[in-house]
């Protein structure tokens, strides 16, 4: 059954695209996140591993709440790898080295293009389409990228003062 929310069913299927893409960015960062949180080398190792351990729980439940808003809005939510690949904007590329300013370079880059892309459908979300729960839900997580990606940039000064 088709939810009847006071969306029309064409304003849920642009909603849904740019969820979808959204998802599939967080996933991806995700992923790149438990890669440095296993993969870490260095003296910062313990901090670190911490840190990105923190940081990946959080954009598991970012991705949780992304793919039960799609739910609620009546389409089924991707949840394959090879969709994800299909929809980020993220590079899977992950070149350099294993330490923690590569790391933490690769991963800010990545929040930074999803703060942008959350920003650029707050406000469709709300005026255009009249979605104003996907527009709290985006707004919310970009503050909770903004944050990981100030304590990102954070933890890159300390290292380039340490050298």
């Amino acid at each position: 059954m088709k939810p009847n929310i006071g969306i029309s069913d064409k304003h849920k299927q642009e909603i849904v695209i740019q969820l979808s893409k959204l998802l599939a960015d967080e996933f991806i960062l995700y992923t790149k996140t438990r890669n440095a949180h296993w993969n870490l080398e260095g003296k910062d190792f313990h901090g670190l591993h911490l840190f990105f351990e923190e940081q990946f729980k959080q954009l598991d439940e970012i991705i949780d709440d992304v793919a039960e808003r799609i739910r609620s809005l009546g389409h089924y939510a991707p949840g394959t790898l090879k969709i994800f690949l299909g929809l980020t904007h993220l590079s899977e590329n992950e070149s350099g080295e294993n330490d923690s300013s590569s790391f933490i370079d690769r991963l800010l880059e990545d929040h930074n293009g999803i703060i942008l892309f959350i920003r650029g459908n707050i406000d469709p979300f709300a005026t255009e389409y009249k979605d104003y729960g996907s527009s709290d839900l985006i707004t919310g997580i970009l503050s909770i990228h903004e944050k990981m990606s100030w304590m990102l940039s954070a933890n890159l000064k300390q290292n380039y003062l340490k050298t």
